[in-house]
């Protein structure tokens, strides 16, 4: 206070446990996640169960009672306890230090270098940020990090296979690989590095002239059960569990297809009693099968001037509403299907048909005009008067995978709707109509014949007095189908993130420079903030440990080439520590430059941490080697104690600095100059 008056009249330690009573920035996802497990309520996120299952659980024993709305970063927490879902992320987030030194340790055979790595990982303000806080990051990490450890320890036990320990490495590989890909799909990478590892083994046992094709036989077959089929199984159970814990209705229902939600109590499905098959003279919805697809609609208002044709508006909506029910007739007949002593007639797939709309008594009808939104798709439209309108009005219903004549179910069948007269198909593209629309989702009929989750729909209510109810029960899909259908909606879900207004975004080659940071809570002065940023030493230690070792890498050539005994002995040493590091790191960096979707910087954290124990090995070995010129010992020992000494000093002094971005600041912006932080704002895009 005496330093920096301008803070406020709060201490400093004071400010800090004052902070943790608020929620911050994805804590108002993923607690709120937990907070579904333990109210049972059915959800949906881009990213497999286990992270939020976990949380949940913690919350759960801790006494949690789920109550707290995790509306909006900043919200006090009051009287909720939080505690034990933030301290369960905070004791992985530890676990990622012992793990990195016993996992350097097992590669390098050197105390200092693990030391080193283990020294960077507990003061990295990044990493600490990170698991002080309810996110999946600190979950993912521990699961990556313990592969990583099981993997270098199962390969020490190489010369003594088949004993207790390799089968416990190996079968812990497997289980951390499960909770890796449990919690994001990130991580398949580090179950591509352990593929990797365990090919290369495989490689070299089958090169073994002295083993028996038996014995290669024996390893092959201990892998598969170990490396695939217990951590599938495991894969598999989590959904399971995910399943049977979230059985009731939530806002995570209209992701999902209409036999799935039929399942969750508390949905407008759930226990209902429906005809089983299609038939002229059925009242129906039809749900569009893209995510968050809604249903097809209409009403009574027209299109505006300029916007195709002026005639009635056809939307997808996202919500139960009688404009969402459609009359299904045959396309050449106006007999009264009502009728209760008209014969039933089923729908069949390959059948021409219209749909009327039940409210207006206008068809489903389509033409050469322009969509309002979608380039090159035609307008949809209702058209016509009490049902009479035009040849434009007739659609081929077929269903996905079924035959010419097969019958169509309810909620089961896949259908699409083609135009007999323009031949597109009927489809939803996502996009949202403006206030004439009623910002309802565009409904287009696309000339391109793609299949894709935009053009399918299937059948959700029908009506037919005519027709024998069956439950939906009996139409409930297996759980292969569910757990099918659940990754189809995530890899979709996480295809379509795209960055949000003001949302601050970043590219991966701003990461590993340390280039821009994240806030975590609090934008103004007078907020408590928390922001999200590497150590600027480590960081940029980390980026110079990797150029080095790639030289190094080049300089081993030529010392092969030359015959240069005491460089090789660096560079064998470094590379052969080194090298499944940097594999990892490059797996768990390079492919985000493919990605489409949004990226954040905290998608780097993972990479980080190969990068943090490359640079424990890589600059032990380094200082080891410059040590070796020197004589006598104790002045080897001394050059080697003193830089080692002055890195750790370096890591420490700039900790210091920076680790009220951690722990929390207040007052003004580093932008001001008068901010007690404006000295430590070294790049401009640093908005701390």
């Amino acid at each position: 206070q005496k330093k920096h008056p301008k803070l406020s009249q709060i201490g400093y330690y004071d400010l800090c446990f004052v902070g943790v009573f608020f929620s911050s920035w994805d804590e108002t996802h993923f607690g709120k996640m937990g907070s579904y497990y333990i109210n049972r309520t059915f959800f949906f996120d881009v990213h497999p169960p286990l992270g939020k299952m976990l949380i949940g659980l913690a919350g759960y024993l801790s006494g949690y009672d789920g109550t707290f709305p995790f509306q909006k970063p900043g919200d006090r927490y009051e009287q909720h306890n939080y505690i034990g879902m933030r301290g369960f992320c905070a004791f992985l987030g530890s676990c990622l230090v012992p793990f990195a030194y016993l996992t350097v340790l097992e590669l390098s055979k050197s105390l200092p270098a693990a030391l080193l790595a283990a020294f960077i990982l507990i003061f990295d303000t990044g990493c600490i940020t990170l698991s002080q806080y309810i996110l999946l990051d600190p979950i993912l990490m521990f699961f990556l990090m313990a592969a990583v450890l099981s993997m270098v320890k199962c390969n020490s036990c190489a010369d003594r296979p088949f004993s207790a320990s390799w089968w416990l490495w190996l079968s812990l590989t497997g289980v951390s690989l499960a909770g890796a890909m449990g919690v994001k799909f990130v991580g398949l990478f580090v179950v591509l590095l352990v593929g990797l590892n365990t090919v290369y083994d495989l490689w070299d046992l089958l090169g073994n002239l002295s083993l028996s094709l038996v014995m290669f036989g024996k390893h092959l077959l201990a892998r598969v059960l170990c490396l695939i089929v217990l951590p599938l199984a495991l894969y598999t159970a989590i959904f399971a569990v995910h399943f049977a814990v979230l059985n009731r209705s939530g806002p995570g229902d209209g992701f999902f297809s209409s036999a799935f939600q039929s399942q969750l109590i508390g949905n407008n499905l759930h226990n209902v009693s429906v005809p089983e098959h299609l038939a002229y003279g059925s009242v129906v919805t039809m749900k569009n099968l893209r995510m968050a697809g809604g249903y097809l609609h209409s009403h009574w208002h027209l299109y505006p001037e300029g916007i195709g044709a002026r005639q009635q508006q056809v939307t997808a909506y996202l919500h139960k509403d009688l404009n969402n029910l459609w009359i299904i007739k045959k396309h050449d007949s106006d007999t009264d299907l009502s009728d209760p002593s008209s014969p039933v007639e089923f729908v069949r797939h390959g059948d021409i048909i219209r749909l009327e709309h039940k409210e207006t008594s206008r068809n489903l009808h389509s033409h050469q005009h322009e969509a309002p939104l979608t380039r090159k798709h035609f307008q949809v439209t209702g058209y016509g008067i009490n049902g009479t309108g035009d040849s434009n009005d007739f659609w081929r219903i077929e269903v996905v995978g079924r035959k010419t004549g097969k019958l169509i179910k309810v909620l089961r069948s896949q259908v699409r709707l083609t135009h007999v007269a323009t031949g597109c198909i009927l489809g939803s593209s996502g996009k949202t109509l403006p206030k004439w629309g009623w910002e309802q989702v565009e409904v287009t009929c696309t000339p391109y014949l793609k299949e894709t989750p935009n053009s399918l729909w299937n059948f959700e209510d029908h009506i037919n007095p005519k027709l024998p109810n069956i439950s939906l029960d009996v139409l409930k899909p297996s759980f292969a189908e569910i757990l099918l259908e659940s990754h189809m909606v995530m890899i979709r879900g996480n295809s379509g993130l795209k960055p949000k207004d003001n949302e601050v975004t970043s590219k991966p080659w701003h990461w590993p420079i340390n280039y821009q940071g994240l806030r975590f809570s609090g934008v103004n002065e007078t907020d408590y903030r928390v922001y999200l940023l590497g150590n600027p030493v480590i960081w940029w230690l980390n980026l110079v440990t990797i150029g080095l070792y790639l030289l190094i890498t080049v300089c081993t050539a030529v010392a092969l080439k030359r015959g240069l005994p005491r460089f090789w002995k660096l560079s064998r040493v470094v590379l052969r520590a080194g090298g499944q590091i940097t594999l990892g790191w490059l797996l768990h960096y390079l492919p985000f430059f493919m990605m489409g979707r949004v990226l954040y910087f905290h998608h780097y954290f993972p990479a980080m941490l190969f990068s943090s124990m490359l640079t424990g090995i890589t600059w032990d070995a380094v200082l080891k080697f410059c040590a070796g010129f020197l004589s006598p010992s104790t002045t080897a020992r001394r050059v080697y104690g003193g830089g080692f000494l002055a890195l750790v000093l370096l890591i420490l002094y700039s900790f210091y600095l920076f680790h009220p971005l951690s722990y929390g600041m207040i007052g003004p912006m580093a932008s001001n100059p008068s901010s007690p932080m404006a000295g430590l704002r070294w790049m401009d895009s640093w908005e701390f």
